[in-house]
């Protein structure tokens, strides 16, 4: 599509206040870059300082208890079926500013819009369905009530690999509970985040209720340990997970999600359908250009397969490659680069490490033309990088340990046919969720969410609410 240069136009330097774009008190500024050809998209990116934070926050607060208290619960829910509604309307221009600078394929992004807006439909659902409890008296004489309140001021923390998507993930259950969001997104890709921003007031939330404010690391770290956000959501690494906590705890005791990806190991074993896992793993560690924190990066095949695995998937890796160096923004480009020229030669150092550590199989060369593009990589042995490393295994025994053994647990995938073996395993593998046959999903009402490193608290599905409201007791005396 043609480049919507309007609407980048009226929202550059800015963030988005009481549901209009205005101009930040920092003058700092950064600049995008397009990861295609490292082109210029734009040299006007706030960074909001504290004062810029506390100017959201406190239009946070004045709707949580003004307008948007008194919304009912369909009322809420009519505000997010019409956001729903208008993400979809705009799904192109929406997965343009997502792809231009992440460098995500709009090919697998005319699919997903869809599928986050139905994210948004999923939580207005729960709107004007959000359930207490009445005890029984059970001879103490006390009528108790059990509520759901909402928080107060939620916050959200995006990541440059998927930010709208990760924005609704963060916001869709936030604000379908009654609470008020502040959003800080990627200092990379924030354009996707700035044109859903542009959809709220549309879509009939009151001022306030949304709000955004641009910035780096130093912004997010203001709204972690803000005294008046009493929630905040975060997706990104471990390390910066941790500063998350810290904050929280260092100043309200804020209630904290964490999603912080993971090293997702596979387990294939020698009954499973050779050219279905091929497939999905071959995409699984390609989607994203392997930026996706779900993805099956760790192969576990048994030896009877494995030869026949790794040569399905190198020869799928090797067709890859063979095309890339295509622009995302066209329909026919399904593999980009990584977000910029940092993580590109980031993934090459750790190439470089693992052809000293490991056997490469195919890829971890250097493409040479314009663009952080990095052909698919296969390594047998295990490295630590974002590309595919193979192992054999002999026994269902040994097959589960090396799943385990890491400090993460976000996913895991099992391809076999034998449903004994599946039950066995599937319970010893410590992940927050299991994917047996089938590769990387998410879907709006399952709780996704890790074990171990890779986070905490989680995000879809009804545990989602959760995790956005107070437990309120309330207790009337009936003795006379």
């Amino acid at each position: 599509m043609a480049a919507p240069r309007a609407f980048l136009r009226s929202v550059e330097g800015k963030i988005l206040l009481n549901n209009k774009w205005v101009s930040p008190t920092s003058k700092k500024l950064s600049s995008l870059y397009n990861p295609a050809d490292n082109s210029l998209v734009s040299d006007k990116h706030a960074i909001g300082n504290q004062i810029d934070v506390d100017a959201a926050v406190a239009a946070a607060r004045t709707a949580f208890h003004g307008p948007w208290s008194r919304f009912t619960g369909a009322q809420r829910g009519d505000a997010l079926y019409t956001l729903a509604d208008l993400l979809n309307k705009n799904a192109e221009e929406a997965a343009y500013w997502e792809s231009i600078c992440s460098g995500r394929v709009m090919s697998q992004l005319k699919y997903e819009v869809p599928w986050i807006a139905s994210v948004i439909r999923y939580y207005a659902g729960w709107c004007d369905k959000l359930e207490g409890e009445v005890l029984s008296d059970s001879n103490d004489g006390f009528y108790k009530i059990v509520r759901h309140e909402p928080l107060g001021v939620c916050a959200g923390i995006t990541p440059w690999n998927g930010p709208l998507m990760v924005l609704a993930l963060k916001a869709a259950p936030a604000l379908a509970t009654g609470n008020t969001f502040v959003l800080k997104p990627p200092e990379k890709s924030p354009l996707s985040s700035l044109f859903a921003g542009s959809l709220f007031e549309k879509a009939g939330f009151p001022e306030g209720v949304f709000n955004i404010v641009t910035g780096d690391g130093s912004t997010g770290a203001m709204l972690a340990a803000h005294m008046d956000v009493d929630k905040v959501s975060f997706t990104g690494s471990v390390p910066t997970g941790r500063k998350i906590t810290d904050a929280a705890n260092n100043s309200n005791m804020k209630r904290v999600t964490l999603e912080l990806g993971g090293k997702s190991p596979a387990l294939v074993f020698p009954d499973a359908e050779l050219p279905k896992a091929v497939q999905a793993l071959a995409q699984g560690i390609t989607m994203n250009a392997g930026q996706v924190c779900v993805a099956s990066s760790r192969v576990y095949a048994h030896e009877d397969i494995a030869d026949e695995l790794i040569a399905g998937i190198k020869k799928r890796f090797e067709e890859i490659t063979s095309t890339i160096g295509g622009d995302p923004q066209d329909l026919s480009t399904f593999f980009g680069p990584v977000v910029d020229t940092h993580q590109y030669n980031l993934v090459h150092q750790f190439i470089e490490k693992g052809k000293m550590e490991a056997e490469l199989v195919t890829g971890g060369n250097k493409w040479e033309e314009r663009g952080n593009y990095i052909p698919p990589t296969i390594f047998k042995e295990e490295i630590f990088g974002p590309v595919l490393c193979v192992r054999t295994f002999k026994t269902e025994e040994e097959a589960v340990a090396l799943a385990n053994d890491s400090q993460f647990g976000l996913a895991a995938y099992v391809w076999t046919n034998d449903t004994k073996r599946i039950l066995r395993i599937t319970k010893q593998i410590q992940a927050g969720s299991v994917g047996v046959n089938a590769g990387v999903s998410l879907f709006p009402n399952a709780p996704f969410g890790g074990y171990k490193s890779s986070g905490v608290g989680k995000e879809l599905g009804k545990y989602a609410i959760q995790d956005y409201t107070n437990v309120k007791t309330i207790f009337i005396s009936l003795l006379r």
